[in-house]
């Protein structure tokens, strides 16, 4: 759940060095085996580090029954929000075989807390299908939604395929969509 009240400053170093230096938990995109995403954030979570999948409903029909499944947006990730030393930890795992990083750099990319916040809010209260876009998207128009379930989230407002979209970026990962009215 997101907490929408004023973000307060810390001065000084959550996990620190001693050295004054201060080491704060980041988020970072853990890369897994296929189909292993839910048991790698079980065994994290026993682990006490903390990790986020992101998952919606979906109704799959066979030829005779429908039911309504769990389904991952983001096929062989899982979110993890580490400091330094439990990053490392993560790679212990089997199931774990690296971080994304970015072409021609040797350090995992950071997603930034108010993506992450703002992806999960998402997530969390849309009532539409997230989609999640990897292909380059023209900047839109940042807008607040004011009413429905999303309201409050800040995003930008796109237009796919002739339809409105409310869209939050997410550093190398693309756009996740969703659809919104206009009015």
């Amino acid at each position: 759940m997101i907490s929408l009240e004023k973000k307060t400053l810390i001065a000084g170093p959550i996990y620190g060095t001693g050295e004054g230096v201060a080491h704060p938990k980041r988020w970072y995109v853990a890369m897994v085996r296929m189909h292993h995403e839910k048991k790698v954030a079980e065994r994290l979570g026993k682990m006490g580090i903390d990790s986020f999948i992101p998952v919606q409903q979906e109704i799959h029909q066979w030829s005779d029954r429908r039911k309504k499944v769990e389904a991952v947006l983001l096929p062989m990730m899982v979110f993890v929000h580490v400091t330094p030393k439990e990053r490392m930890e993560v790679l212990t795992l089997s199931t774990v075989s690296r971080y994304m990083v970015m072409r021609g750099e040797s350090t995992p990319t950071v997603i930034p807390d108010d993506q992450m916040a703002r992806f999960r809010f998402m997530l969390d209260y849309s009532e539409e299908a997230v989609h999640m876009n990897s292909t380059p998207l023209a900047r839109g128009e940042e807008v607040r939604v004011i009413k429905g379930p999303l309201a409050g989230l800040v995003g930008e407002l796109v237009t796919m395929d002739g339809k409105s979209k409310i869209a939050v970026r997410l550093d190398m990962l693309g756009c996740a969509c969703v659809d919104m009215p206009i009015g």
